[in-house]
């Protein structure tokens, strides 16, 4: 009887400690295949957890939801399963690059009219399920300076639609098209296509997955 009530007094102990931890933030990255390699070792969200973890121990859940290949009606037809069923208190909205890219490499991309009003539903239905969302501009198809990339003019078109959603739902924004392309300004005096923070000229390197990290991070932290 002794060594019962020792162990219900231990077992209540760890119950009230239990109880006593602040609930870690779950946020969610959901996104294409950027996304997606956000979770390898050199990955953004990886990084962005190294940076957490010493900053704000403990206190948040990374968790990556990018499919390669993905535009914005993907995301929004497997959001029920990939984002809202796991009930988080922030999401990540990283898209854009397929629904501009695929238009010259498969012909399969995304109208602009369509991609705001699948990007506004996804908003409208993230929110409704109570999580806080951070916007994302696609960064770069192509690391040449500003207009020497075939799909420049349409992906600055893509990012000033996302920059007029974030506006219009006073949701902040990552500004990732403003970043890359700056970064590459100063930091590309070669105009080479890619190497500088992209392996290909989409898929980020360690140095382009640490500047989305970084700039992801300092907004996440705010909320």
């Amino acid at each position: 009887m002794k060594r019962l009530s020792t162990m219900f007094l231990v077992l209540s102990a760890i119950t009230l400690l239990s109880a006593g931890l602040p609930k870690k933030k779950k946020v969610i990255f959901f996104g294409d295949s950027i996304t997606q390699a956000g979770v390898s070792p050199d990955g953004y969200i990886t990084q962005l957890g190294g940076i957490l973890q010493k900053s704000h121990a403990d206190q948040y859940e990374l968790i990556g939801a990018g499919i390669g290949g993905n535009k914005v009606y993907d995301l929004y037809l497997r959001m029920e399963d990939d984002v809202l069923k796991k009930k988080p208190d922030v999401v990540v909205i990283y898209i854009g690059v397929n629904d501009v890219w695929h238009k010259a490499t498969s012909h399969t991309g995304t109208d602009l009219d369509k991609f705001g009003g699948f990007y506004r539903a996804l908003i409208k239905k993230i929110q409704a399920n109570g999580a806080k969302v951070i916007l994302c501009t696609p960064a770069v198809i192509g690391e040449k300076k500003d207009g020497d990339n075939s799909q420049d003019v349409e992906l600055n078109r893509f990012s000033s639609s996302i920059r007029a959603i974030s506006q219009e739902t006073s949701l902040p924004l990552c500004d990732l098209r403003k970043l890359f392309t700056d970064f590459d300004k100063t930091n590309n005096p070669q105009n080479a296509e890619k190497g500088i923070l992209t392996t290909d000229g989409v898929h980020l390197n360690k140095e382009g997955n640490a500047l989305v990290a970084k700039s992801i991070g300092e907004i996440l932290v705010k909320l």
